[in-house]
């Protein structure tokens, strides 16, 4: 597509939802006791009947029919990372040789795809196939456009024959219902009648790429493993600092307004938009909404960024790390727990009653994310999150808590038992007078910190970029349901439950307040500090991986219903092969870039000066040759490096590759031997681009990535 702008046939309001089977359409096309039924079930206050799934699976069928749509697909998300759909259409035939358009109760809220062809650890043998699909009532339906029309997409949950979940949403459900439970013991605790439900809540921030598609189809490295294995940084990177928050380029402009098109006819709330600190890269934010609806729009955000950059003769790269010497891609997940009434558990806001609530939800943060801080650094853990993890433009892999300093001076003060002015003037007194104010802006944003308190929301900043937010979310959830149970526990027996709260939170501030940390996360003196502190650096994925297992993680997932131990013992496995696979394809591919591309381009250019320097000789003898000699020297030596060390990372991944019986020490073995190899290869493939001709280079190089758009 060229660089015409792409825009919306139709206000934002008339499309805005169009392809959405949302609460509001539910309620025009469901009679009334119907949709009330459907509520309680979404709600989780009773059960799905077969007599409302008929109609309302008739009411969708109606609806995606007048549309367009003659296909249905149950939507689901396997442990692949990526999406999964089987297309059925409506049609069953009459027996007259017409056909009816149907689509029963039965179908949708149960389908079947093979269980064992998608990674589950062991949980399903090769010849064990079924599975289930299971439609998440709360997760709305929609439709799907692509080349063969629109098709009828219900977001499902994926467990196994014997209930296993094989999938990234059912764990989430799990969580957000385990969260749900202590949370709502503790308002009760703090008086509050009136909420009946507390949701996990999420807003992503998506990070990404655009590259011109005729470049990437000449990079082998991009095409196979979403990243560049080889390449030096053009004369100009990022350090002028002019592409963040730039002017938006035309082309991209289009491209981002038929992103926008897409995602809101889906009812996808697309919000923001900015050029990212590399060149060519972007962000993408949605509006904050239920933890699992959430989880599902962003996939679908990634899958739209994708689609549409497609027939803008472009591709989009989520991978977290895709350039060498410029910031990776991140994506923020901003998280709180609110209510069904409104109510946000980590806004301060301004009465005596809620100062309670917020500091009490604030402490079992703190607490949580302290305590269970290597499994948080374990839910951001990937082969591409290791690149950008810890750099000068992410998180380090060392868990901190960033609060600003009014919010950390009021902490200080309640462990110390001094007093605080409220913001009556008086002296404050939990769930008595009102805490000092602290505005959404009351402190500078600390975007060092991998946990940072944004003014009624906490910022996980450590999430790679390809990831699903299901992961990390699962985590949070869970960890800070432990903790509420504690403090619940504490509350329900108190006689006097605001000096409670006062000791529960001086109690865990100062068990805990070695996770705050305010400063500049990037600094070497903070890894220095954190180590003082006794807070883990767990510094790759294949550290990270047996926190999974262990005996911590295996009580307090299962206590709360998460995840059996079999399904931490799958996932395990399935992490560890993810990673040794991703870096063994890493490594291929780059042995086949320096012996099959690299070394013949590099060896024709040292022939041909070779060739060069013979006919200066020949036609001039006095002529010095020695500026050519000198680059044949360094040709050669660069030309024999680069074989060596191809040799080298080709023997790493054998040897990786015959320890397959022991996962574990395969994905070591990957980190340890063969990544170094490949970073020694690196530097003669990079250092040969250097001196060959650029007409001879056999791929585009970072320059032409970049700057071309």
């Amino acid at each position: 597509m060229d660089n015409e702008s792409i825009t919306c046939s139709s206000s934002v309001e008339e499309i805005y939802g169009e392809n959405c089977f949302s609460t509001s359409l539910m309620k025009q096309r469901l009679p009334k006791s119907i949709f009330k039924e459907l509520q309680k079930v979404q709600k989780g206050e009773q059960k799905l009947s077969k007599e409302v799934a008929e109609v309302v699976a008739s009411a969708m069928k109606d609806w995606a029919i007048s549309k367009g749509a003659t296909h249905f697909t149950h939507w689901f998300q396997p442990l692949t990372g990526l999406t999964a759909e089987k297309h059925d259409s409506f049609i069953s035939p009459a027996g007259d040789g017409t056909v009816l358009m149907e689509f029963s109760g039965k179908e949708l809220v149960q389908g079947e795809p093979d269980a064992s062809s998608f990674p589950n650890g062991g949980l399903r043998a090769t010849f064990e196939a079924r599975g289930y699909t299971a439609w998440d009532t709360t997760s709305p339906a929609f439709l799907k456009t692509d080349s063969n029309g629109l098709t009828l997409t219900i977001p499902t949950a994926f467990i196994s024959y014997t209930g296993e979940a094989l999938d990234k949403k059912v764990p989430l459900l799990r969580s957000m219902e385990a969260v749900n439970g202590p949370a709502l013991r503790v308002l009760r605790a703090l008086g509050n009648t009136t909420s009946t439900k507390i949701y996990a809540q999420t807003g992503p921030e998506q990070e990404y790429f655009l590259v011109d598609k005729k470049l990437y189809d000449m990079r082998p490295d991009l095409r196979l493993t979403g990243r560049t294995v080889f390449g030096t940084m053009s004369a100009k990177g990022q350090e002028m600092d002019d592409h963040y928050f730039g002017a938006i380029k035309e082309k991209v402009a289009g491209y981002m307004r038929e992103v926008n098109c897409e995602l809101w006819k889906l009812g996808v709330s697309a919000k923001t938009q900015h050029n990212e600190v590399a060149p060519n890269q972007f962000e993408l934010a949605t509006i904050y909404t239920t933890t699992n609806v959430a989880t599902d729009n962003n996939q679908l955000v990634m899958e739209t960024l994708k689609k549409v950059a497609e027939r803008h003769g472009m591709v989009c790269l989520l991978h977290e790390k895709p350039f060498a010497g410029v910031n990776g891609s991140g994506k923020h997940n901003n998280w709180s727990l609110g209510t069904d009434d409104g109510l946000n558990m980590l806004d301060p806001g301004d009465n005596p009653h809620t100062n309670a609530r917020f500091l009490i939800f604030l402490a079992a943060i703190i607490k949580a994310v302290d305590k269970y801080a290597p499994l948080l650094r374990l839910s951001a853990a990937n082969a591409g999150n290791d690149h950008r993890l810890g750099a000068n433009e992410a998180p380090p892999a060392i868990i901190s808590i960033f609060l600003g300093s009014e919010l950390e001076e009021i902490l200080e003060k309640l462990e110390a038992g001094e007093e605080i002015l409220s913001s009556e003037g008086g002296i404050m007194k939990i769930g008595q007078t009102i805490l000092p104010e602290l505005p959404l802006d009351s402190t500078d944003r600390n975007r060092t910190s991998p946990f940072a308190f944004t003014g009624n929301k906490f910022e996980f900043r450590m999430v790679g970029s390809t990831q699903s937010i299901s992961g990390p979310n699962v985590v949070l959830n869970t960890v800070i349901a432990e903790v509420l149970s504690e403090f619940a526990d504490k509350l329900e027996k108190a006689s006097d439950v605001n000096k409670a709260v006062e000791e529960i939170v001086a109690a865990t501030y100062k068990a805990h307040k070695r996770v705050v940390f305010n400063g500049n996360g990037y600094s070497d003196e903070w890894v220095v500090e954190a180590e003082k502190r006794g807070l883990p650096n767990l510094k790759s994925t294949v550290a990270c991986m047996p926190e999974m297992i262990s005996d911590t993680a295996v009580k307090l997932f299962e206590d709360h219903k998460v995840f059996t131990k079999p399904e931490l013992e799958a996932r395990y496995e399935i992490n560890l092969e993810t990673y040794s696979k991703q870096i063994n394809i890493e490594a291929g591919v780059m042995v086949e870039m320096a012996e099959r591309l690299i070394f013949p381009a590099a060896s024709r250019y040292a022939e041909k000066v070779s060739k060069s320097i013979a006919a200066i000789k020949s036609a001039a003898p006095s002529v010095s040759t020695e500026a050519q000699e000198k680059l044949v020297a360094k040709l050669g030596e660069s030309l024999n490096g680069l074989l060596k060390a191809s040799s080298v990372v080709t023997k790493e991944m054998n040897k990786a590759l015959e320890m397959e019986e022991d996962l574990l020490a395969q994905a070591k073995a990957y980190r340890e031997n063969v990544i170094p190899a490949m970073a020694e290869l690196r530097t003669f493939g990079d250092a040969l681009e250097k001196i060959t001709d650029k007409a001879m280079w056999p791929y585009p190089s970072y320059e032409d990535l970049l700057f071309t758009l």
